[in-house]
């Protein structure tokens, strides 16, 4: 019929959604070429672009909240935090960018958080594409699964699931911030805080670098903050795994070993902050006996790579920064939205120590036995990771010797575990230790997981033609 005829501006819209599909699916392909199909290079190609694409939208002057343009070099910071997901700032996120550059963050906060492959999932499954055996072997390593069996399901459950709690997370703080900053604001706000929270990014709004020291005794805040970095920070796997069998006993080794070591170090991290800085009239001195708590709990969680703080971090006593340091370290569990070398990393070397000293020949935990390979993965980790601290610290000392070594050390280690709380403020650096900085907090994002995907593949391909006797080396 002739109400059923398409004229020629239909068939021409229909003509450039395709080409923009066409365009999209081109460019994921080419990074998946250049990438050699291996899940490592693709990361942080995927990663890199993500970062640039990043910095050049908030150099444009609609992102400036003044009538002058953000300096690329301080958007390329800006941008590489947010992506990395670390929450360390050269200028104050919320009196530096107008509107459009706080969506632009938040929009770089969720990619980085989520991250690159799971953003590509969901393009190729909306474009109605299949997915080649060799993309399902990237999202596998990318989400650090072991079986290949239903990937696509599992990134679709952790985008649908991330919005979701978001969302939730949103409504809650909307509570307290409406009004405070009106209906249309105060939304926003709670929606970038939402998100900024779960990705583990630390991100805020509130202008003056004061992060939530404004909110230290709100219990809607505070909980509401910690309910949403946890989440976040448990892994997606592990999430799963929890909905899906709900008791203890039925969950996998990853997830019981997430479970208890996240929880120990929750524990252990509040009772560490509770004890040193009980009397710190700086910190918790002043505070009453709740608010004292609730301080120390969110300071440990903060120390999970969340990134928010409500007591001064300069104020804390080095014994506290010093102890807090290795805790930024270990960070998050693996496939989750924060950084460091993962819970499960730190479980599996407390039980490689528990092995040898009891003279045991194989790692065996909750009825179940770790892998040797894994252990060697494992320490080449750690050391990849202490390694990265030791020399960035050194660096940093050489480069702004007007601070303290050790919270130059904190710098350092909230970078490498992308944490992003700061005893010196990252804005006072100068240019090269800012870009040492860039360089530290992108290696923190992708790096341990990065290099344990770069293990695991040249393991698997290694063929030992030759084998040399052996000969005892005296150690310890």
């Amino acid at each position: 019929m002739l109400s059923d005829w398409k004229g020629p501006s239909s068939i021409r819209e229909k003509g450039r959604n395709k080409n923009r599909r066409r365009f999209i699916t081109q460019f994921i392909q080419n990074l998946y070429r250049l990438a050699g199909f291996n899940a490592l290079p693709l990361i942080a190609f995927g990663f890199i672009g993500i970062i640039l694409i990043g910095s050049l939208l908030l150099t444009l002057p609609v992102a400036s909240a003044s009538s002058q343009r953000i300096p690329w070099f301080d958007a390329l910071f800006t941008s590489t935090s947010a992506v990395c997901v670390t929450g360390l700032v050269v200028r104050d996120t919320g009196t530096a960018y107008s509107t459009f550059g706080h969506v632009v963050l938040l929009i770089l906060i969720q990619l980085g958080g989520l991250g690159f492959m799971t953003f590509a999932t969901m393009i190729f499954r909306a474009m109605g594409r299949a997915f080649s055996m060799r993309e399902r072997m990237i999202l596998r390593e990318s989400m650090n699964e072991d079986d290949i069996g239903g990937m696509v399901q599992l990134v679709t459950w952790v985008a649908r699931s991330a919005f979701t709690v978001e969302l939730i997370g949103a409504a809650l703080f909307s509570i307290r911030l409406i009004p405070i900053y009106g209906p249309a604001r105060g939304a926003f706000y709670s929606l970038f805080h939402a998100v900024s929270a779960f990705c583990n990014a630390g991100f805020d709004l509130f202008g003056g670098g004061r992060s939530m020291t404004g909110f230290s005794g709100d219990l809607l805040i505070n909980f509401t903050a910690i309910a949403m970095v946890v989440t976040g920070g448990l892994g997606f796997g592990a999430l799963s795994d929890i909905l899906k069998k709900r008791r203890f006993r039925r969950l996998r080794l990853n997830t019981k070993l997430v479970l208890v070591t996240y929880g120990a170090l929750l524990v252990g991290g509040f009772f560490m902050v509770l004890a040193l800085e009980w009397n710190n009239p700086d910190t918790l001195g002043g505070l009453s006996l709740p608010d004292k708590l609730l301080a120390a709990l969110f300071q440990s969680v903060t120390l999970r790579t969340a990134g928010f703080n409500t007591i001064d971090q300069a104020a804390l006593r080095d014994s506290t920064k010093l102890i807090g340091g290795i805790l930024m370290m270990v960070g998050c569990a693996p496939a989750s939205t924060g950084g460091g070398i993962k819970v499960t990393t730190l479980a599996i070397m407390v039980l490689t120590v528990r092995m040898i000293a009891r003279g045991e020949s194989c790692i065996v935990v909750f009825e179940r036995r770790i892998d040797r390979a894994l252990i060697q993965r494992t320490v080449a980790i750690v050391c990849i990771a202490v390694a990265v601290a030791v020399v960035d610290v050194c660096a940093l000392s050489l480069l702004q010797p007007q601070y303290a070594f050790l919270d130059l050390y904190y710098e350092c280690v909230s970078a490498v575990g992308t944490v992003g709380i700061s005893a010196v403020g990252t804005s006072n650096l100068g240019t090269v230790a800012r870009m040492l900085i860039i360089i530290t907090m992108f290696i923190g994002r992708i790096g341990p997981l990065s290099m344990a995907l770069l293990f695991t593949r040249r393991q698997s391909h290694a063929k030992e033609l030759l084998r040399y006797p052996e000969e005892r080396v005296m150690i310890g």
